[in-house]
């Protein structure tokens, strides 16, 4: 089962930051919330250098001494954001190729789903390639957004391996290489998120869908 390559990793996901003194009550979640999707959305938009607590806090509709009572630095909190990208990630691609059971259902299945979570999370892939690229190495966040992908990689591998023991992977094909392909195809379709519009990105998509289901070029095939 697919499930079972998330427990690969047993379950793991980037340690949480300690909250120091965080208030209680209804609302708690809910500003937590708004202080990590702040936190995506400044350090996408200025880098993690010039993304400052107070205008993390301002994007927040928050305080900075209040945004101080849930994470204690910058440091921790951008490290909480990609622990909540894990969190939220990693579970719903196994289960997306765990809720179907044909290896190509499996495949297109973990597609949309990636599809949806970088709908649902805008900033996301732009807080990543930001902190990559100003390499912020002191934070090692590169461990922590790595882990996403090697657990997508887990996932892929469960279902190539499933394809072979089902006989209908290319007797010719080795199954690390088709991993990687389709691993390199995902992650590329990921990056390429940051920088395409909406219908770019939904075009891309669409086009990945095809290649997967070996329809991309029917009409390139002799009548």
């Amino acid at each position: 089962m697919l499930d079972s390559d998330y427990q690969i990793l047993g379950g793991i996901v980037p340690s949480t930051s300690t909250q120091l003194g965080r208030p209680v009550g209804a609302r708690s979640d809910e500003t937590r919330r708004r202080i990590l999707t702040a936190t995506m959305r400044c350090v996408a938009e200025v880098g993690y250098s010039g993304a400052t607590i107070r205008e993390i806090a301002r994007t927040a509709d928050i305080t900075s001494g209040t945004l101080y009572h849930y994470f204690p630095n910058k440091g921790e909190l951008v490290r909480a954001a990609f622990a909540d990208i894990a969190e939220v990630s990693l579970p719903r691609l196994a289960a997306a190729a765990d809720g179907v059971d044909g290896v190509l259902d499996k495949l297109m299945a973990v597609l949309d789903e990636g599809a949806t979570l970088v709908r649902e999370n805008p900033y996301a892939v732009a807080f990543d390639r930001a902190l990559r690229s100003e390499g912020a190495a002191h934070l090692r966040l590169d461990e922590d957004s790595d882990l996403i992908f090697v657990s997508l990689r887990h996932v892929v591998a469960g279902i190539v391996e499933q394809a072979r023991n089902e006989g209908v992977l290319h007797a010719g094909a080795d199954a690390n290489g088709t991993t990687d392909a389709i691993f390199s195809m995902l992650r590329g379709l990921y990056d390429h998120a940051a920088t395409a519009t909406p219908e770019q990105y939904a075009a891309t998509h669409h086009a990945i869908g095809l290649l997967i289901r070996g329809s991309l070029f029917d009409g390139a095939r002799p009548a």
